[in-house]
Protein backbone atom coordinates (compact mmCIF):
# COMPACT_ATOMS: atom_id res chain seq x y z
CA UNK A 1 0.00 0.00 0.00
CA UNK A 2 1.61 3.37 -0.97
CA UNK A 3 1.93 5.96 1.38
CA UNK A 4 0.15 9.26 1.22
CA UNK A 5 2.58 12.53 -0.29
CA UNK A 6 1.92 15.27 2.70
CA UNK A 7 4.86 17.55 1.04
CA UNK A 8 6.22 17.63 -2.36
CA UNK A 9 8.80 19.60 -3.34
CA UNK A 10 8.45 19.52 -7.42
CA UNK A 11 11.54 20.03 -9.09
CA UNK A 12 10.88 22.68 -11.61
CA UNK A 13 9.97 24.99 -8.70
CA UNK A 14 13.14 23.84 -7.12
CA UNK A 15 14.80 25.32 -9.75
CA UNK A 16 12.39 28.45 -10.38
CA UNK A 17 12.91 29.33 -6.59
CA UNK A 18 16.93 28.96 -6.46
CA UNK A 19 17.36 31.02 -9.82
CA UNK A 20 15.04 33.79 -8.75
CA UNK A 21 17.42 33.70 -5.54
CA UNK A 22 20.30 34.31 -7.65
CA UNK A 23 19.01 36.56 -9.97
CA UNK A 24 18.18 38.90 -7.04
CA UNK A 25 21.96 38.21 -5.47
CA UNK A 26 23.73 39.25 -8.93
CA UNK A 27 21.61 41.90 -9.62
CA UNK A 28 21.54 43.76 -6.25
CA UNK A 29 25.67 43.38 -6.18
CA UNK A 30 25.79 44.55 -9.84
CA UNK A 31 23.13 48.16 -9.85
CA UNK A 32 23.57 48.70 -6.00
CA UNK A 33 26.77 47.56 -4.09
CA UNK A 34 29.04 47.98 -7.27
CA UNK A 35 28.55 51.70 -6.49
CA UNK A 36 30.50 51.73 -3.62
CA UNK A 37 33.63 50.28 -4.93
CA UNK A 38 35.77 53.27 -5.04
CA UNK A 39 34.41 55.36 -1.70
CA UNK A 40 38.56 56.75 -1.26
CA UNK A 41 38.60 58.19 -4.64
CA UNK A 42 35.52 59.61 -4.07
CA UNK A 43 35.76 61.08 -0.85
CA UNK A 44 39.17 62.53 -2.06
CA UNK A 45 37.07 63.99 -5.30
CA UNK A 46 34.76 65.75 -2.57
CA UNK A 47 37.63 67.55 -0.60
CA UNK A 48 38.74 68.77 -4.03
CA UNK A 49 35.15 69.56 -5.23
CA UNK A 50 35.37 71.71 -1.90
CA UNK A 51 38.00 73.42 -2.48
CA UNK A 52 37.03 74.28 -6.12
CA UNK A 53 33.64 75.69 -4.59
CA UNK A 54 35.23 77.37 -2.01
CA UNK A 55 38.45 79.14 -3.78
CA UNK A 56 37.01 82.03 -4.10
CA UNK A 57 36.17 82.81 -0.70
CA UNK A 58 40.04 83.01 -0.31
CA UNK A 59 41.84 85.79 0.74
CA UNK A 60 45.72 85.37 1.18
CA UNK A 61 45.32 88.45 3.43
CA UNK A 62 43.61 87.29 6.05
CA UNK A 63 43.17 83.43 5.30
CA UNK A 64 45.95 80.47 5.88
CA UNK A 65 46.50 78.27 2.91
CA UNK A 66 46.75 75.43 5.78
CA UNK A 67 43.13 76.56 7.11
CA UNK A 68 41.26 75.87 3.78
CA UNK A 69 43.00 72.59 2.88
CA UNK A 70 42.13 71.13 6.09
CA UNK A 71 38.56 71.86 5.86
CA UNK A 72 38.59 70.23 2.70
CA UNK A 73 40.28 67.42 4.17
CA UNK A 74 37.27 67.44 7.30
CA UNK A 75 34.61 67.85 4.41
CA UNK A 76 36.21 64.35 2.36
CA UNK A 77 36.42 62.56 5.38
CA UNK A 78 32.42 62.98 6.08
CA UNK A 79 31.62 62.66 2.46
CA UNK A 80 33.48 58.90 3.10
CA UNK A 81 31.73 58.48 6.66
CA UNK A 82 28.11 59.20 5.13
CA UNK A 83 28.77 57.04 1.77
CA UNK A 84 30.39 54.00 4.12
CA UNK A 85 27.49 54.23 6.34
CA UNK A 86 25.02 53.98 3.10
CA UNK A 87 26.96 51.37 1.68
CA UNK A 88 26.14 48.95 5.17
CA UNK A 89 23.21 50.01 5.05
CA UNK A 90 22.58 49.00 1.12
CA UNK A 91 24.42 46.17 2.08
CA UNK A 92 21.85 45.15 5.11
CA UNK A 93 18.72 45.88 2.68
CA UNK A 94 19.98 43.72 0.48
CA UNK A 95 20.24 40.80 2.89
CA UNK A 96 16.50 41.48 4.46
CA UNK A 97 15.23 40.94 0.95
CA UNK A 98 16.92 37.90 0.17
CA UNK A 99 15.59 36.95 3.47
CA UNK A 100 12.11 37.69 3.52
CA UNK A 101 11.56 36.20 -0.05
CA UNK A 102 12.67 33.36 1.11
CA UNK A 103 10.69 33.37 4.12
CA UNK A 104 7.49 34.35 2.38
CA UNK A 105 8.41 31.19 -0.33
CA UNK A 106 8.79 28.78 2.47
CA UNK A 107 5.76 29.17 4.59
CA UNK A 108 3.61 29.66 0.84
CA UNK A 109 4.93 26.33 -0.10
CA UNK A 110 3.94 24.55 3.09
CA UNK A 111 0.86 26.07 2.85
CA UNK A 112 0.14 25.23 -0.85
CA UNK A 113 1.34 21.64 0.41
CA UNK A 114 -1.28 21.70 3.43
CA UNK A 115 -4.33 22.48 1.50
CA UNK A 116 -3.89 19.33 -0.50
CA UNK A 117 -5.17 17.21 2.36
CA UNK A 118 -6.31 19.88 4.64
CA UNK A 119 -8.88 22.63 4.44
CA UNK A 120 -9.43 25.10 6.72
CA UNK A 121 -8.25 28.63 7.62
CA UNK A 122 -6.64 28.12 10.84
CA UNK A 123 -3.71 26.14 9.96
CA UNK A 124 -2.74 28.52 7.10
CA UNK A 125 -3.05 31.52 9.61
CA UNK A 126 -0.55 29.56 11.83
CA UNK A 127 1.74 28.74 8.89
CA UNK A 128 2.13 32.78 8.29
CA UNK A 129 2.55 33.81 11.53
CA UNK A 130 4.66 31.56 13.81
CA UNK A 131 8.25 32.04 14.09
CA UNK A 132 10.63 30.16 11.85
CA UNK A 133 11.23 28.09 15.44
CA UNK A 134 7.79 26.14 14.94
CA UNK A 135 8.09 25.68 11.44
CA UNK A 136 11.32 23.87 11.93
CA UNK A 137 9.97 22.00 14.64
CA UNK A 138 6.81 21.11 12.29
CA UNK A 139 9.34 20.11 9.73
CA UNK A 140 11.13 17.70 11.88
CA UNK A 141 7.87 16.28 13.60
CA UNK A 142 7.71 15.07 10.04
CA UNK A 143 11.30 13.38 9.47
CA UNK A 144 12.98 16.90 7.90
CA UNK A 145 15.07 17.90 10.36
CA UNK A 146 16.70 21.14 9.53
CA UNK A 147 18.56 21.60 12.67
CA UNK A 148 22.06 20.88 12.89
CA UNK A 149 22.47 20.91 9.10
CA UNK A 150 25.02 23.24 7.90
CA UNK A 151 23.07 26.02 7.00
CA UNK A 152 20.38 26.38 9.63
CA UNK A 153 22.94 29.03 11.83
CA UNK A 154 23.18 30.73 9.28
CA UNK A 155 19.66 31.25 8.00
CA UNK A 156 19.11 31.67 12.13
CA UNK A 157 21.38 34.37 12.61
CA UNK A 158 20.64 35.77 8.98
CA UNK A 159 16.80 36.43 10.50
CA UNK A 160 18.10 37.68 13.86
CA UNK A 161 20.41 40.55 12.13
CA UNK A 162 16.99 41.33 9.79
CA UNK A 163 14.92 41.93 12.88
CA UNK A 164 17.91 43.98 14.55
CA UNK A 165 17.99 45.82 11.25
CA UNK A 166 14.29 46.81 11.24
CA UNK A 167 13.60 46.76 15.06
CA UNK A 168 16.39 47.74 16.66
CA UNK A 169 16.90 46.79 20.34
CA UNK A 170 14.38 43.99 21.60
CA UNK A 171 14.84 40.41 22.32
CA UNK A 172 16.68 39.63 18.67
CA UNK A 173 19.09 41.91 19.35
CA UNK A 174 19.95 40.29 22.85
CA UNK A 175 19.75 36.89 20.86
CA UNK A 176 22.11 38.15 18.19
CA UNK A 177 25.05 39.27 21.10
CA UNK A 178 24.41 36.18 22.31
CA UNK A 179 24.51 33.40 20.05
CA UNK A 180 25.93 35.39 17.02
CA UNK A 181 27.73 38.25 18.08
CA UNK A 182 30.05 38.71 15.28
CA UNK A 183 27.48 40.61 13.44
CA UNK A 184 27.97 43.29 15.53
CA UNK A 185 31.06 45.45 14.68
CA UNK A 186 33.16 45.85 17.96
CA UNK A 187 34.95 49.78 17.48
CA UNK A 188 35.87 49.59 21.32
CA UNK A 189 37.36 46.02 20.95
CA UNK A 190 40.12 47.06 23.20
CA UNK A 191 38.39 49.47 25.41
CA UNK A 192 38.26 48.32 28.89
CA UNK A 193 35.47 49.55 31.46
CA UNK A 194 32.25 50.45 31.26
CA UNK A 195 31.86 51.42 27.63
CA UNK A 196 34.10 48.05 26.48
CA UNK A 197 32.71 44.77 25.64
CA UNK A 198 29.09 43.30 24.20
CA UNK A 199 27.16 44.95 27.02
CA UNK A 200 28.00 48.68 24.83
CA UNK A 201 26.77 47.53 21.67
CA UNK A 202 23.38 48.02 20.12
CA UNK A 203 21.58 47.80 16.66
CA UNK A 204 23.84 50.61 15.85
CA UNK A 205 26.93 48.31 15.75
CA UNK A 206 24.88 46.19 13.46
CA UNK A 207 27.31 45.27 10.40
CA UNK A 208 27.49 42.80 7.08
CA UNK A 209 30.34 42.28 5.41
CA UNK A 210 30.35 40.81 1.54
CA UNK A 211 31.11 37.64 3.11
CA UNK A 212 28.50 37.32 5.78
CA UNK A 213 26.17 38.19 2.69
CA UNK A 214 27.63 35.52 0.10
CA UNK A 215 26.53 32.85 3.64
CA UNK A 216 23.38 33.88 3.99
CA UNK A 217 22.95 33.70 0.11
CA UNK A 218 24.70 30.22 0.28
CA UNK A 219 22.82 29.30 3.42
CA UNK A 220 19.64 30.01 1.38
CA UNK A 221 20.73 27.70 -1.82
CA UNK A 222 21.31 24.93 0.45
CA UNK A 223 18.28 25.12 2.24
CA UNK A 224 16.50 24.73 -1.54
CA UNK A 225 18.15 21.82 -2.43
CA UNK A 226 17.77 20.26 0.77
CA UNK A 227 14.15 20.31 0.99
CA UNK A 228 13.05 16.64 0.42
CA UNK A 229 11.11 15.71 -2.98
CA UNK A 230 8.45 14.03 -0.96
CA UNK A 231 7.37 13.88 3.05
CA UNK A 232 5.58 10.74 3.26
CA UNK A 233 2.18 10.68 5.67
CA UNK A 234 3.53 7.33 8.38
CA UNK A 235 2.40 6.12 11.87
CA UNK A 236 3.51 7.43 14.81
CA UNK A 237 4.09 10.92 13.49
CA UNK A 238 3.14 13.91 16.46
CA UNK A 239 2.94 17.25 15.06
CA UNK A 240 3.22 20.42 17.23
CA UNK A 241 0.90 21.28 19.64
CA UNK A 242 0.44 25.08 18.04
CA UNK A 243 -0.36 22.89 14.45
CA UNK A 244 -2.45 20.31 16.39
CA UNK A 245 -4.43 22.96 18.07
CA UNK A 246 -4.90 24.96 14.52
CA UNK A 247 -6.52 21.59 13.16
CA UNK A 248 -8.71 21.05 15.95
CA UNK A 249 -10.25 24.08 15.40
CA UNK A 250 -10.47 24.02 11.63
CA UNK A 251 -11.95 20.35 12.22
CA UNK A 252 -14.71 21.43 14.53
CA UNK A 253 -15.67 24.42 12.68
CA UNK A 254 -16.29 22.04 9.67
CA UNK A 255 -18.62 20.42 11.86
Amino acid sequence: MSENVLFQMWEPFRQSLLAAHFFYVEQARKRLLSQFKDIESEADRAAEDWLDDHSHRYNPEIHDPGDFEERACDAGIEFYQLLTDMRDRTRLSVVSGIYHEWDKHFRQWIADEIHHWHVGDAVAFKVWTVDFGKLTDLMASLGWKLRGKAYFDKLDACRLVVNVYKHGKGNSLDELKSNYPEYLSDPSNDLKGPFGGMDFLDHNHLFISDEQLQEFSDAIVSFWKDVPSNIFDREGITAPAWFEKARSKDLGDAH
